[in-house]
């Protein structure tokens, strides 16, 4: 028999899809050709595992050899199929063991020396190695760490293809090989900032516990200097730290980017893109491979946009359909890729282009033109799917020099947040959904959770004028129940829903 078979995995945005890699070797004219979808990269990979087989002392085959890539109809892209190319053909030469091949999955580039070189996405293959059943996976040696990071299943790291054909069985030469290692270093763990920072802006860290405590999505219109970005860094801190399986696919994520990835990091991940940042570096995209982009990269943490107006329009419309779904789709030509973007959406602005207009004691030369054009670069349906939208203003002088903390640390309105979410998982027990800013509308409009004619009396008369629409009065009814879980009640009061009016006043000033 000269067929051999072994295992690889395809990705696809975040999912992997286990590939059966076939080598069959005939009596034919000498070939070596790959079929079953392989991009251009894939495609190269003929002659580099020539090449590192003959380097490393193995025998190459002087016959035809056909490797298939099954199911045929998925894309396969990259250099990370080359080990499980290379096994399977001196598998089916016999050099290796066919039943040993046969259970292990094989993930690496290989250099024309025989030398395994890292790949982006191990940790997200790994993980969907072990979900199909494989316990046993081999990996380049700079990707040992991350792949290790998946429980369950028995990790084998090499640095070259001979010594994974040694752990197969073959009869060959190990010699003293450095192995390749990462390209950058992985970031250090980064210590939250801490509340305690802020000084006289005591609503706004009130809004962002709100923000917290209900998964809100969070505006900060304000001058320069006014604190919109010391704020919007300490979010992560007061949220709750990720579970293992979070931490997982928030590493995932990392690891997709092509990011170095050694361990678990609990802390929401924060990401604040560039301004002149495009719809595709917001999103993700790519010719042949879809790479995650900012939003992708925030999942489970905050994405802050600072200087909003300043981004391209298309960019920030392209918010809108992760802000709902919690997800994004990319499609191009050749692929499509879903990813996961369940993240927060904290904006900061700036008055008018020059940030005086309307500020005390300074001078606005922006023309009244100019103003509204600014503001109108976010767009309606964008502002709609805001929950808070806070002004806030700079600190007076007296108060920013008198070197006073705050009475509110991060500790403090982590407990808060803690205890806030805590009630509404009680509430949504049963249900998908785990935070208030996630719970459909028409879930807290009718049934046994719709609010007394009373306390909604003054929200109802702003839907009757026009002041909000129907998915604002539904974020107000959202936030005044985080208020009410921030203050222990078991459902939201005048009081609550009138703060809840007030945080979304953007709409009805």
């Amino acid at each position: 028999m000269s067929t051999a078979r072994t295992w690889a995995v395809a990705l696809t945005g975040v999912d992997g899809h286990m590939v059966e890699v076939e080598a069959d070797i005939s009596n034919q004219t000498p070939m070596f050709q790959i079929i079953g979808l392989p991009d251009k990269a894939l495609g190269e990979a003929a002659q580099r595992v020539r090449n590192a087989c003959v380097n490393a002392g193995l025998d190459f085959p002087r016959r035809r050899l056909t490797v298939n890539l099954s199911p045929a109809n998925l894309p396969k892209t990259g250099s990370g199929f080359d080990l499980s190319v290379a096994v399977a053909t001196l598998a089916a030469t016999g050099t290796l063991h066919r039943e040993a091949v046969r259970t292990t999955v094989h993930i690496g580039e290989l250099g024309l020396d025989g030398r395994l070189r890292p790949v982006p996405g191990v940790l997200p293959a790994v993980y969907a190695s072990a979900r199909a059943g494989f316990g046993r996976v081999i990996v380049p040696h700079a990707n040992a760490a991350e792949a290790r990071l998946v429980p369950g299943v028995e990790v084998h790291a090499a640095a070259s293809l001979a010594e994974v054909a040694a752990l197969h069985g073959a009869d060959v030469e190990l010699g003293e090989i450095e192995p390749v290692e990462a390209a950058g270093t992985e970031q250090p763990l980064a210590e939250p900032l801490d509340l305690s920072d802020v000084i006289g802006q005591d609503d706004a860290v009130d809004a962002l516990i709100a923000a917290a405590a209900g998964g809100h999505h969070m505006m900060l219109s304000g001058p320069p200097g006014a604190g919109k970005t010391m704020l919007a860094r300490r979010l992560p801190g007061i949220l709750p730290e990720l579970s293992q399986e979070e931490a997982l696919e928030v590493a995932a994520i990392r690891s997709l980017a092509g990011d170095p990835v050694s361990r678990l990091d609990t802390l929401a991940p924060f990401e604040a893109p560039h301004h002149s940042a495009s719809a595709a570096a917001l999103v993700g995209g790519g010719s042949r491979a879809a790479r995650p982009g900012a939003i992708v990269r925030a999942h489970r943490g905050v994405l802050f946009l600072d200087e909003t107006p300043e981004f391209q329009r298309v960019a920030l419309d392209a918010l809108r359909q992760p802000l709902e779904s919690g997800r994004i789709e990319i499609h191009r030509s050749g692929f499509s890729a879903s990813f996961p973007a369940r993240f927060q959406l904290v904006l900061a602005m700036n008055p008018c282009p020059c940030g005086s207009y309307g500020v005390r004691g300074a001078e606005c030369t922006c023309p009244p033109m100019a103003i509204r054009r600014y503001a109108g670069r976010l767009s309606g349906p964008l502002r709609d799917r805001i929950d808070i939208d806070l002004q806030v203003a700079r600190v007076a002088a007296s108060r920013a020099t008198s070197g006073e903390r705050s009475a509110v640390t991060t500790a403090l309105a982590r407990e808060r947040v803690l205890a806030a979410r805590a009630a509404a998982q009680d509430r949504w027990r049963g249900s998908p959904w785990r935070v208030n800013g996630h719970v459909p509308g028409e879930r807290l409009r009718q049934g046994a959770l719709r609010l007394p004619a009373a306390v909604r009396a003054p929200l109802d008369r702003a839907l009757e004028r026009g002041a909000v629409t129907l998915r604002a009065y539904d974020r107000v009814l959202r936030i005044a129940w985080t208020l009410s879980d921030l203050a222990g009640r078991t459902a939201p009061g005048s009081d609550e829903l009138g703060r809840a009016l007030f945080l979304k006043r953007g709409l009805l000033g």
